[in-house]
Order: structure tokens, then C-alpha cells, then sequence
């Protein structure tokens, strides 16, 4: 097991490869866990949002961490995404996330229902009594509806309930609130989900991304973390500019089809998301293949880095 509050840097938030038929491709999982750790990743998570953890089943999503923690072999930590809306389906999810292989797990508030921070305090409060794996919690109210306040996050982090957050609200006043309010508490981790905001969220403090763009082009957004980690601002900055192409390049259509899409003409994966939602549209497939052109990512071109 890795220490969570010793893990930094650039995890990635992996897809979920899977066939035309919602199955989970797990040949295609092997490939996308060896390309991104290829690329230089500090840690692996499954299931989350880019992962389409909540658009999968039990089953499918037991065999999805199974698939990575194999892969992965042990080389880098691997944090599970879990969204369910019900503390005894949350409590399941973790003591399955554990028993499966991973070091910890990510857990988004319920959705749903509106739900005040005293609401939100309960609710970790009470999946952190027994469970077996570091919790971190999941900010992301666009999909969610529901904002994991500052002084929420910094109340159960002194109390030890979580040990880490990922923000993927894109507010970077609320994630600079974040660091402010934690910064006391020993090996509390502050995780960016924007890459797009890599640079400017180490600089405030924050531990590292969990980001969708590494599925894509890994070493690009490791080596803006390692260059700011060196003191190269400039360097950073310029690498910051290219994940941000990138990242503006990815956001097409229903998310995480564009992501699926480049996966599969970087012949990773099939380009199919999870059932209902549809392949990226035909228009913004060629689109988003004439930009990864103008970028240098295609399949022949990553295959020589």
C-alpha cells in the first residue's frame, strides 16, 4: 500500500475502454494503464468522471479496478472513484474498492437531493468510521449539485474523517480557500481536476492534478509538474500552454466522448462511452482529429516518445 500522504504530482483519471456493447474492454485497459505509466504518471484513478464510474454497474465496475490494479502492478498508487448516492452503497464500494487492490478512494457527495454542509460533514463522517482505505473527497458540483465547502473539507480533515480532496469545480478562489483552510493539517493532499490550472494550483499550495488530458498526452502534463517542481516557471508555463490546447482540443460533445475518440485514434482504445450516450459526433471526430494533427498527437507520433 503507498502512503496517500506522500503521493503528488500527476494521476491520472482514467477512461473506461469499452466495447460497442457497454462490456468492459479489458485488453484495452492494459494498454491505456502501460501508455500512461509509459508517459511518466504518479498514480492511477479509475472510476471516476472521465472514467464514467457512474454510468457503469456493479459488476463492470468491479472489473474495471480489477483490470488497472493488475496492470498497474503495484508501480503507482490506485485511488478509486466511487458516486453513489447512499451511505450503505458508499460504505459497499469502499470495502470493495480495498479488497480489490486499491490504496484509496475518492468519494464524491451524494447527488440528488439538495444537501447542506451539515449534511455533508454526516456523510463522511459516517463512511470514514470503518472504512479500510483513505478517503479523499471529490468536489465537483457541476455534476453533483453539491459543494464540499472549505471549512467543511478543513473540519474533516483536523478530525483525520478525510485525507485529501480533488477539486474539479474549475474555481480556483474556491481551491486556493481550499489550501488555505488545510494547510496546518500534516500530509493533507489538495489535488487540482483541472489541468488546465496545473501551474497556478502548485503555486497555491496544491499537491498535484487528477486529470483527463494524461489519458492522452501523459508526459505533457508530467513534465509541466516536474519542471515547476525544479523551479523552471518558465519551462512550466510553456508545457501549461500546450495541456491547455489540448485540454480546450478534448472538450466536445458529451463528456467523455472527445476523450474517448482521441484514445481510439491514438489506437488505444474503441472510441464507445458508456451506453447511453453516443460516440463522438462525426463533424467534431474529424475536427478533433485535425487538431491532435496540428498538436503532434497521433498513433505514429506517440509511438517514437
Amino acid at each position: 500500500m503507498f502512503a496517500l500522504d506522500r503521493v503528488s504530482g500527476v494521476l491520472v483519471a482514467l477512461a473506461t475502454p469499452l466495447n460497442r456493447d457497454g462490456s468492459v474492454d479489458e485488453p484495452s485497459i492494459t494498454r491505456l494503464v502501460e501508455h500512461v505509466l509509459a508517459g511518466g504518471v504518479h498514480g492511477l484513478l479509475p472510476l471516476g468522471s472521465t472514467g464514467e464510474g457512474a454510468a457503469l454497474d456493479e459488476a463492470a465496475r468491479r472489473r474495471v479496478l480489477s483490470a488497472v490494479v493488475e496492470a498497474g502492478a503495484g508501480r503507482v498508487p490506485v485511488i478509486c472513484g466511487v458516486a453513489q448516492a447512499s451511505v450503505a452503497s458508499v460504505r459497499t464500494e469502499i470495502e470493495s474498492a480495498a479488497r480489490l487492490g486499491a490504496d484509496a478512494v475518492l468519494v464524491a457527495p451524494p447527488f440528488y437531493y439538495p444537501m447542506d454542509q451539515a449534511s455533508v460533514l454526516a456523510f463522511y463522517r459516517r463512511i470514514a468510521e470503518a472504512a479500510p482505505v483513505p478517503i479523499l473527497v471529490y468536489n465537483i458540483p457541476q455534476f453533483t449539485k453539491v459543494v464540499v465547502e472549505p471549512a467543511t473539507i478543513a473540519t474533516l480533515a483536523a478530525q483525520g474523517a478525510v485525507k485529501g480532496v480533488k477539486d474539479s469545480s474549475r474555481d480556483f478562489e474556491y481551491f486556493e480557500g481550499v489550501c488555505i483552510a488545510t494547510r496546518e493539517v500534516d500530509g493533507f493532499r489538495v489535488f487540482t481536476g483541472s489541468d488546465s490550472m496545473l501551474v497556478a494550483s502548485l503555486a497555491a499550495g496544491g499537491s498535484g492534478t487528477i486529470c483527463g488530458a494524461a489519458n492522452i498526452a501523459p508526459d505533457w502534463v508530467v513534465r509541466v509538474y516536474d519542471d515547476y517542481a525544479r523551479g523552471d516557471l518558465a519551462a512550466a508555463r510553456a508545457g501549461q500552454d500546450k495541456v491547455y490546447q489540448l485540454v480546450m482540443a478534448l472538450r466536445g460533445d458529451v463528456f467523455p466522448s472527445a476523450i474517448k475518440a482521441a484514445l481510439h485514434m491514438l489506437d488505444i482504445c474503441k472510441p464507445w462511452p458508456a451506453p447511453p450516450a453516443t460516440r463522438l459526433d462525426e463533424r467534431l471526430e474529424s475536427r478533433l482529429r485535425d487538431r491532435l494533427a496540428e498538436l503532434g498527437l497521433h498513433a505514429a507520433e506517440r509511438s517514437r516518445h
